[in-house]
């Protein structure tokens, strides 16, 4: 007689479950392993992890030999071993609990009488949990839950955990199972206690399938299996009904090296054995449905037009008829029996399979599952809705983060000619645009752009999609007016389109505005174009703006850069780097400029080999846009000069760069390298000539300017431009250090050593911290002496070394971070990651162990030393 708390009075092993059924010994028993069953050694050494971890999962699709892995690893251990298979009906806790005291009774586990049984096979009470809890791990012991996704419920998997994590240390659970269990998996990782073997470590390797396909009696080599392997997916039943096929097969070996799943004996088998034993309605579903990745029931159901999908795919996963569960309602057909499928299916009605990638389109689409509306309707030929779909997500900046833009390009290239809508025509001059063709994308634009203000304004999304296309092109061809614009139209469409639809979207915004801050950076407005590139550089949403965020960086760079200042520039450069790599973006995402500004940097410290090779690495960008191509022009002509190939130094400055408007400050860096030209030949006279061509009162070109007044033998004249007070005022170090050694030297020249020292001293002083060494070389044989005299650097004996970096911090830690900097709670970091508070502590412990701190505060001065944030 049971208590109301679920508990029995009576102690002891009962002999039926709560719904008072006997207990069937199958579930108890080892699975036997078949004659043909072959061990294999790497996981069997695997599997002896979980003997040193709390909790083992062995995770993987149906057929992948996960039970019989384990059983055969189960039945060699000299401990303890207790085995439950689970299914459907054990779902209640209390059937679940029962079960499992049950198992371990028959395994001759003793289970103490206080312990009790469930009484209700709905619930099960704590009080047994913990007694449980108490009595188990005291002893080595190892117990295996198979097929545990059968009964993987929320409430059953909190119940699991707790006796898990109360229980001594000799208790190792071993879950084998087809999904991921509802179990805080991620602490198990964080700790270190979970031994994991997943589909991918499961599937068998080309030598493993030679020694499979002997145990059949075949034979085949390691080249000839690895063909195999790769139509197999090295799925274990794959492979055994290839063997199977292969006997019956007159030349089994040559069958086996020209394996096709389409046209073979395994498609045969699979067809006879699988499909064509189901119902009309399951073979016509299971057609259908081979035209997806995956698939729910009502994407199924939208396919056959019928209402009975979800009952037929879960009987076909339950029978393991190759309908595996992806959880949260989602199936999958098995890779081999989808090929096989699908052949079939073009064989027996070859016109419906792209209706049916049609009407899958149009759900997913409703769905918004933009990916794989994408796919199906690209496969159906229906190319002005695929662009639509694109178009009207708000995802053609897509084409140009770097992340799906080879994706896209791709699944666009096939577009029919004939596809006309305003979405197609865009999607064309974006396709152009991301390859680097500016004539076709120019001449696809301007239409368009007619097109909509001649037929309406259209959508919000497309005349959206036509701003951005607007200022990438603006960017692309010099076009300051025609940026800000773009950009103008841009926010007031914003606007007129849903919030969430633009919060999913943060590229769109990134894109813009780097496209602005680089126009504005050609055009020489330096402060806004530095307000729209740090905007960018200061976003924290991932991957989506990996690329404007790098882009943003190094066009800050290159401002720091003809600011004179290469320490700064050259840290912003490495940090640009540093994102594109961190998202795994290809070398030649980007425009190529972080290196071109590393480059420069390089030369400022005289490593001339460094700076040509980090040119000769720079990968010609996907799109030529004029900033990159003088950046990259410029930063040559210094190396050559500095090599005193003055000749080359001015064809590399001057090449054509096409844009609407002439930059500033490329005219004013070109005259800069000409005016150094010249004096590097002995002529002064015509570089003071072209300086005085370009005029204003640029610190750069006063220093400039000086130069050649000094070599002219006009020291006071050279004096004047550089007066503190003057254009060399607002210079970067690299300016100041060439103004302060012009007038040491003119101080030499003049014969005062003393204060000749005394600026020398000052220019080492401030070329030290900015690491500078070519102005010295620029200087000339005069300053040697005086380099000879100034004193060795040695920082005091009690300063504090320079902060290192000793391991770097993952991707991950390094969001964490970002948002600590923001002043941002363990609670709200969570959230804003997706992810739990304890993962959140987890990845907080191993930023302060990286940077050697102890506090959120001293992680951020540090992390900011660091140049991390």
């Amino acid at each position: 007689m049971a208590e109301s708390d679920g508990i029995p009075r009576e102690p002891g092993a009962p002999h039926a479950d709560p719904l008072g059924d006997p207990f069937l010994r199958t579930r108890f028993a080892l699975p036997a392993r078949p004659a043909t069953f072959l061990r294999r050694a790497r996981l069997v050494h695997h599997l002896d992890q979980a003997l040193v971890t709390p909790l083992t999962m062995v995770n993987g699709a149906a057929g992948a030999g996960k039970t019989l892995l384990v059983a055969d690893w189960a039945a060699g251990l000299e401990r303890p071993v207790v085995w439950l298979t689970l299914d459907p009906s054990l779902r209640g806790p209390g059937m679940f609990w029962a079960h499992l005291l049950q198992a371990l009774r028959t395994h001759g586990v003793p289970v103490a009488g206080d312990v009790g049984t469930p009484a209700d096979a709905g619930r099960v009470h704590h009080t047994l949990l913990t007694r449980l809890a108490a009595q188990l791990g005291t002893d080595e012991l190892t117990v295996v839950l198979d097929e545990y996704d059968r009964v993987g419920t929320p409430e059953v998997a909190e119940q699991l955990e707790f006796v898990l994590h109360h229980a001594g240390p000799g208790l190792h659970l071993v879950l084998v199972t087809r999904t991921e269990p509802l179990l805080p998996l991620h602490r198990y990782r964080a700790a270190g206690a979970i031994t994991e073997i997943r589909n991918a470590e499961l599937a068998f390797t080309p030598e493993e399938a030679v020694a499979l396909l002997r145990r059949h009696g075949l034979r085949l080599s390691v080249q000839a299996a690895t063909a195999l392997v790769e139509r197999t997916g090295g799925w274990a039943a794959g492979l055994r009904l290839c063997a199977l096929a292969a006997q019956q097969h007159p030349d089994p070996e040559e069958y086996l090296k020209e394996f096709e799943a389409g046209h073979s004996t395994v498609a045969d088998f699979l067809l006879a054995e699988v499909l064509k034993r189901q119902p009309p309605a399951t073979q016509d579903l299971l057609l259908r449905v081979s035209v997806l990745d995956r698939f729910c029931a009502d994407l199924a159901n939208e396919l056959t037009g019928r209402g009975d999908a979800e009952a037929i795919l879960a009987g076909l996963h339950r029978e393991n008829a190759f309908v595996e569960d992806l959880g949260h309602g989602w199936y999958r057909l098995h890779p081999l029996f989808r090929e096989i499928l699908r052949a079939h299916l073009r064989e027996r009605s070859a016109d419906l399979e792209p209706r049916l990638h049609l009407r899958a389109a149009h759900w997913l689409g409703r769905s918004g599952q933009l990916p794989e509306t994408l796919t199906h309707g690209a496969a159906a030929g229906e190319w002005d809705f695929t662009a639509g779909a694109l178009v009207d997500d708000l995802a053609l900046g897509q084409l140009f983060t770097g992340l799906r833009t080879d994706h896209l390009a791709d699944l666009f290239s096939g577009m029919d000619p004939e596809a006309a809508s305003p979405a197609a025509e865009l999607v064309r001059v974006a396709r152009d645009l991301a390859r680097g063709d500016l004539d076709h994308a120019l001449a696809g634009l301007g239409p368009v752009r007619e097109r909509l203000a001649a037929e309406g304004p259209g959508t919000a999304a497309v005349r959206l999609g036509c701003a951005l296309l607007e200022a990438l092109a603006a960017r692309l061809t010099g076009s300051p007016q025609r940026a800000e614009e773009a950009v103008r139209a841009a926010r007031a469409l914003q606007h007129e389109l849903p919030a969430e639809l633009l919060d999913k979207h943060p590229e769109l915004s990134a894109l813009l505005l780097t496209h602005l801050g680089s126009v504005r950076l050609w055009a020489g407005d330096f402060d806004e174009a530095r307000t729209a590139l740090t905007t960018v550089a200061g976003t924290t949403t991932g991957a989506a703006t990996a690329l404007p965020r790098a882009e943003s960086l190094e066009l800050l760079a290159l401002i720091d850069h003809l600011a004179g200042r290469p320490a700064t520039a050259e840290r912003k450069a490495a940090a640009a780097l540093a994102e594109t790599e961190r998202f795994g973006l290809a070398d030649g995402a980007g425009s190529g400029l972080g290196r071109v500004v590393l480059a420069a940097a390089a030369v400022e410290r005289d490593d001339l080999a460094e700076a040509r090779a980090l040119l000769d690495r720079t990968p010609g960008p996907a799109v030529h846009d004029p900033v990159t191509a003088a950046g990259r022009s410029l930063t040559t002509a210094r190396l050559l000069l500095a090599r005193g190939r003055t000749r080359a130094a001015l064809e590399a400055a001057e090449p054509a760069v096409p844009a609407a408007v002439r930059s500033p400050w490329q005219h004013l860096h070109t005259t800069l390298v000409a005016s150094a030209a010249h004096l590097a030949e002995g002529r002064p006279d015509l570089a003071t000539k072209v300086l005085d061509q370009v005029g204003g009162e640029q610190p750069g070109l006063a220093v400039a300017a000086a130069r050649a007044r000094l070599a002219a033998g006009d020291p006071g004249g050279a004096l004047r431009l550089l007066d503190p007070g003057g254009p060399v005022r607002g210079g970067g170090p690299a300016v100041l250090v060439r103004a302060t050694l012009l007038r040491a030297q003119a101080a030499h020249t003049a014969g005062d050593t003393a204060t000749a020292r005394r600026l020398v001293v000052q220019a080492v002083a401030e070329a030290r911290r900015e690491r500078l060494r070519r102005p010295f070389r620029e200087a000339g044989p005069w300053v040697e002496p005086y380099l000879a005299a100034v004193p060795p650097h040695h920082p005091p004996a009690d300063a504090e070394p320079p902060p290192v970096l000793v391991e770097p911090l993952s991707g991950r830690e390094h969001d964490v971070l970002l948002r600590l900097a923001q002043m941002m709670s363990t609670e709200d970091i969570a959230a804003d990651l997706y992810v739990s508070v304890n993962t959140v502590k987890t990845h907080l412990k191993s930023v302060y162990r990286k940077l050697a701190v102890n506090r959120r505060n001293d992680a951020v001065r540090r992390a900011r030393e660091l140049d991390l944030l």
